[in-house]
C-alpha cells in the first residue's frame, strides 16, 4: 500500500468539530494576514486563498460586509468585488500561468456553498490535464505546490500590482 502524507489536513480535521465562525469576518480582524492566507485587502473586501484548494492558487473574494447574497450589497461593494476579481486574474495570470479559470459563487448549501451565511467569489485556476484518477479513485487531491509557497508568489505579485504609481515609477527610475 503508497502513503500520501498531508499533514496539513490535521488542522482541518481537529477544528471540523468546533463550531464554524465566519473566517471572512474572523481573519481580517485577526491581522495574521500570512497566517491566514489573505494576500489583499480592498475598500470594501479582500482576497483569500482558500485553506482547502481544489487546484493551486484556488482564491477567494469576499466583501467585508456579512450577508448571504450578492443582491444584498450595495453597488459600490459589488464593483469593488469585481475590482478585486479582475485585479486576482492578472495576478494568477502573471504569476502561475493557469490556462483558464472557474469562477463562481455558491449561493445557499444546496448549491455547494460551504460558508453560506457569507457570499464570496471563488476564482479557481486550470491547467489542460491538471484533472487525474485520485480524486475518483481514492478521494485524495493532489497539490503540487504548498499552500505558503503559493502564498508567498502571489502576494509579492499582489504588492507588485498594487503599488502606489509613485512607488512604481521610483523603482523604474532606479535601475
Amino acid at each position: 500500500m503508497k502513503v500520501l502524507w498531508a499533514p496539513w489536513r490535521m488542522a482541518y480535521i481537529k477544528n471540523a468539530r468546533k463550531p464554524a465562525k465566519c473566517i471572512f469576518c474572523v481573519k481580517p480582524r485577526e491581522r495574521r494576514d500570512a497566517r491566514n492566507l489573505l494576500l489583499h485587502r480592498g475598500r470594501h473586501g479582500l482576497v483569500m486563498m482558500n485553506l482547502f484548494p481544489y487546484n493551486s492558487g484556488h482564491l477567494l473574494v469576499a466583501p467585508y460586509a456579512h450577508v448571504r447574497s450578492l443582491e444584498q450589497l450595495p453597488d459600490e461593494v459589488s464593483l469593488d468585488l469585481l475590482a478585486l476579481t479582475n485585479l486576482s486574474l492578472k495576478v494568477l495570470r502573471a504569476e502561475i500561468k493557469p490556462e483558464g479559470f472557474n469562477i463562481g459563487v455558491n449561493l445557499g448549501r444546496v448549491s455547494g456553498a460551504g460558508i453560506e451565511a457569507h457570499v464570496h467569489l471563488h476564482i479557481v485556476p486550470r491547467w489542460n490535464g491538471d484533472t487525474n484518477f485520485m480524486p475518483l479513485f481514492s478521494e485524495t487531491r493532489v497539490m503540487p505546490e504548498h499552500l505558503q509557497t503559493t502564498y508567498r508568489k502571489l502576494l509579492a505579485r499582489f504588492n507588485k500590482l498594487t503599488a502606489p504609481a509613485s512607488r512604481r515609477s521610483r523603482k523604474r527610475t532606479r535601475r
